[in-house]
């Protein structure tokens, strides 16, 4: 299903391209490949962002307190909220009895002679504390324990690309939070991330998390098989973590147009442009050699990718392999039939196209939609 997917991707952006080029008359270059140099105040930011990502991931993987728990005496203890519910063990003498309370949405509860206790944001402990010292009132030396039966005042919504299983809770979907919990902890609990299918395998190098309106990538690839605790984020109440999908050849390019096979290659087998065209069977007869476009950095910044420019024949012809620049993951390499004319036209009519060929899942559910509403036409 993938493949035809991918296939109905490609057909669609060989015609469509074609047909929205061909009106264009001007030369536009792009940024000529031995001319394109990364500024190195973006180069710095670039760095600087990173550094900044791993130290936060770090700081969120080594905390000892959030709103889901405390540490005290060394050891993690739930912090109590309300919607759970409590078993409350009262020892007198030789007597013992087990009440059960809900915390109410004022994050109150009552108990025996104790009405109005607030609990909300205190650990068991802390609660059998407070309960004791407010019984000692009425009650000789009372015996109190608390205990957490039911946790329902905080979780965090798993998404993506996990296995379910009939006989217990899995897959995708809110869970509760029953104390201190990592990113790891919480994907194990909900059954493990997708593995060994040819199109469905989780990409646990890229775990995002999603906290208070921002985002950060976690690798638990490293945390399970490398040991890097650094990556493995305590998760916190409210986060949203999303494992995504395996792209079909990890890091890969994409050679399209006026080429003998258009398709995505592995990066480590298309890593300069050279070696792209050829292993998609180089280019046609009414390929336009000379005016070859590198499409860069669509997938961080669709409005306004780096369009490069390249000529095969100067390589061919003069051996000039500055002009045979290195590739990148995501790279999009298309040589055109005709001459690009206006370069913004070019990027405005080739969006679309893009985001059909880069997020396939957005064509399947589009295409999904379309064809559930024409039957649903059809009926009616």
């Amino acid at each position: 299903m993938v493949c035809r997917t991918v296939n109905i991707i490609l057909a669609l952006f060989a015609g469509f391209s074609i047909m929205l080029i061909s009106s264009c008359t001007f030369e536009a270059r792009g940024i000529p490949v031995k001319e394109f140099r990364p500024t190195k105040a973006a180069e710095e930011v670039d760095v600087q962002r990173e550094k900044e990502m791993e130290k936060e991931v770090a700081r969120m993987s080594q905390v000892t307190e959030n709103s889901v728990f405390t540490e005290r005496r060394g050891v993690s203890e739930y912090k109590i909220g309300s919607g759970d519910k409590l078993t409350i063990k009262f020892t007198e003498g030789q007597v013992s009895k087990e009440d059960d309370t809900i915390v109410r949405p004022d994050g109150r509860i009552s108990f025996s002679f104790v009405d109005d206790l607030m609990v909300d944001g205190y650990t068991a402990h802390e609660v059998d504390e407070m309960l004791t010292n407010a019984l000692k009132k009425y009650i000789k030396r009372p015996r109190i324990e608390i205990i957490v039966k039911e946790y329902k005042s905080k979780s965090a919504l798993l998404m993506g690309q996990l296995n379910r299983y009939d006989w217990r809770v899995s897959g995708p979907g809110s869970y509760n939070l029953e104390g201190k919990m990592t990113v790891l902890d919480l994907i194990v609990t909900a059954g493990g991330a997708i593995s060994g299918q040819e199109y469905a395998n989780a990409d646990l190098r890229r775990v995002e998390v999603a906290r208070k309106g921002r985002s950060y990538t976690v690798n638990v690839y490293d945390v399970m098989f490398k040991g890097d605790s650094s990556q493995n984020v305590i998760v916190d109440n409210g986060d949203i973590i999303t494992v995504p999908e395996l792209p079909t050849y990890g890091e890969r390019v994409y050679v399209l147009g006026e080429v003998a096979s258009q398709g995505i290659y592995r990066l480590k087998d298309a890593s300069d442009l050279m070696s792209a065209i050829s292993i998609a069977g180089s280019t046609t007869r009414l390929a336009v050699d000379s005016d070859i476009k590198i499409i860069r950095g669509y997938e961080n910044n669709r409005e306004k990718p780096i369009i490069l420019a390249a000529n095969l024949n100067e390589i061919l012809k003069k051996g000039d392999m500055a002009q045979n620049i290195p590739l990148k993951d995501g790279d999009v390499v298309y040589v055109p039939r005709t001459a690009i004319g206006d370069l913004n036209e070019f990027i405005a009519n080739t969006v679309p196209l893009l985001d059909y060929m880069l997020y396939p899942g957005k064509y399947r559910d589009s295409y999904f939609n379309e064809a559930s509403h024409l039957r649903f036409n059809k009926l009616n």
